[in-house]
C-alpha cells in the first residue's frame, strides 16, 4: 500500500509519490511538475538546500528512481496500474523492430512509412526506451530523409519523431551531430506553418545541452530564421520562435547574434500583443550592451513593460522590473519616463507578492529611481 513505499519514493515539495522524478543542479531529486511550478513562481534556490540555482536550470531525468518506484513490489492501486502500463510499454516496444525496419527500409512504400512514423510517434511519446532503442538503430537518418522529402505530412510526422527522440538528454547531442539542425532551419524558412512550429520546438528542446546552445547559435540563419517566425507567424510559431529564442539566449554569445537581427523591435510589439515569452526575451537580451541601446531606441517600450506590470504573470512581472532596472542604470531619459509611469508606486505595491524574485526586483527597481539620482 501507499503508506508501504520508501520516503525516497515521494517528492520533497509534494509529499507525493513521484511519477516523473528529476534531479536539479543542487543533486536533489523532485517531481517534475512540482519542481517546475516552484521555477515558474519565479524561485531559484533549492527548495531543500536553498542554494541558489541557475537562471534556468535544468531538469535531469532520474531514470533510476524512476525504474525502482515503477518496479517496487509494494504498490498502491496507482503504482499497479502504472506497472501495467509499463508492461504494455514492453509489449510495444517488441512491436518497434518491425516498425524501424519499414521506416529504414529503402523499398518501403510512401503509406507504409507514413504508417510507421505515425505509430512512432505514439509509442516514443511516453517510452524512453523506444526512443533509445530508435538512436542505437540507426534511425535517425531516415527520419532525417523524410524531412528532406519535402512531403508536408511526412516531414511533419518525421520532425514530432525527432522532436521525441530529443527528449533523452543523450540524443540531443547526437541529433545536433546527425545533422538535424540544417533541416529544421530549411524547415522554419520554407516549411508548414504545423512544420515551423515543430522545428521551433525541436530546437528549444536540442538547446538545453549547452554545447549545443553555441552550435545553434554559430550555424548560418538559425536566428535569423526564428526572428523572422516570430515577425510573420501564426500565434503557435510565434509563442514557439521565442521560446527557442529565449533557451539560445541563456547562451551569452547569442545575445548579440539575436540582437543583431534586429529581434529587438520585432519582440516588443509581440511583447505589447500579449506574448509575454517575448518580454522574457528581452529579459536576457537586456544584460548585453547592444540589447540595451536598441531597447532604448524602441518607442513606447516603457509602457508596454508598465503594461505587463500592471497585468502580466509572476514571470512576466519579475522580467519587466528587471529590464526597467537594466534600462534606467543607463539613462536617466528612461528614469524620468519610468516615474511619470506610475512605476515607484506599482513596486510599492509589489512588495508583499508572494514571488521573492519579484520582491526583490521591485525593491532594487525602487531604489535605482529614488535611490541613486543619476547626472543628465
Amino acid at each position: 500500500m501507499a503508506f508501504e513505499l520508501p520516503n525516497d519514493f515521494r517528492c520533497p515539495i509534494s509529499l507525493e509519490i513521484m511519477s516523473d522524478p528529476v534531479i536539479i543542479q543542487s543533486g536533489h531529486t523532485f517531481d517534475r511538475v512540482s519542481i517546475q511550478r516552484w521555477i515558474d513562481s519565479g524561485n531559484r534556490t533549492c527548495p531543500i538546500t536553498k542554494l541558489p540555482l541557475s537562471e534556468n536550470p535544468s531538469l535531469i531525468p532520474n531514470h533510476a528512481l524512476r525504474s525502482l518506484i515503477s518496479n517496487f513490489a509494494h504498490v498502491s492501486p496507482k503504482e499497479t496500474r502504472s506497472r501495467a502500463q509499463h508492461e504494455h510499454s514492453s509489449q510495444s516496444q517488441s512491436q518497434s523492430q518491425s516498425l524501424i525496419s519499414t521506416l529504414i527500409s529503402r523499398s518501403s512504400s510512401y503509406d507504409s512509412r507514413l504508417e510507421s512514423l505515425t505509430r512512432l510517434v505514439r509509442l516514443t511519446k511516453r517510452d524512453s526506451s523506444i526512443r533509445r532503442k530508435i538512436t542505437e538503430s540507426g534511425a535517425v537518418s531516415a527520419a532525417l530523409d523524410c524531412v528532406d522529402s519535402g512531403n508536408q505530412v511526412l516531414q511533419e510526422k518525421s520532425l514530432s519523431l525527432l522532436l521525441n527522440l530529443s527528449l533523452e538528454d543523450d540524443n540531443k547531442v547526437g541529433l545536433v551531430a546527425d545533422g538535424v539542425i540544417r533541416r529544421i532551419v530549411a524547415v522554419l524558412r520554407v516549411g508548414s506553418p504545423d512544420c515551423k512550429a515543430i522545428a521551433a520546438t525541436l530546437l528549444t528542446s536540442l538547446a538545453v545541452v549547452e554545447v549545443n546552445k553555441a552550435t545553434i547559435g554559430s550555424y548560418p540563419d538559425a536566428i535569423s530564421a526564428l526572428v523572422s517566425l516570430l515577425r510573420h507567424g501564426n500565434d503557435r510559431e510565434r509563442k514557439e520562435s521565442a521560446t527557442a529564442l529565449y533557451a539560445l539566449c541563456s547562451f551569452p554569445d547569442n545575445r548579440k547574434r539575436v540582437v543583431d537581427c534586429g529581434s529587438v523591435p520585432i519582440l516588443v510589439e509581440a511583447a505589447d500583443s500579449g506574448l509575454e515569452r517575448a518580454v522574457e526575451v528581452l529579459g536576457l537580451l537586456v544584460k548585453s550592451r547592444g540589447g540595451r541601446e536598441e531597447m532604448s531606441k524602441v518607442s513606447g517600450f516603457v509602457e508596454v513593460l508598465v503594461h505587463v506590470l500592471r497585468n502580466g504573470s509572476l514571470k512576466g512581472i519579475q522580467y519587466s522590473l528587471f529590464i526597467l532596472n537594466c534600462l534606467c542604470c543607463c539613462s536617466r531619459e528612461i528614469v524620468d519616463e519610468v516615474k511619470r509611469e506610475g512605476v515607484v508606486e506599482i513596486c510599492f505595491g509589489l512588495e508583499d507578492n508572494e514571488s521573492e524574485k519579484i520582491r526583490r526586483n521591485a525593491t532594487n527597481l525602487v531604489h535605482t529611481l529614488l535611490g541613486n539620482p543619476m547626472d543628465s
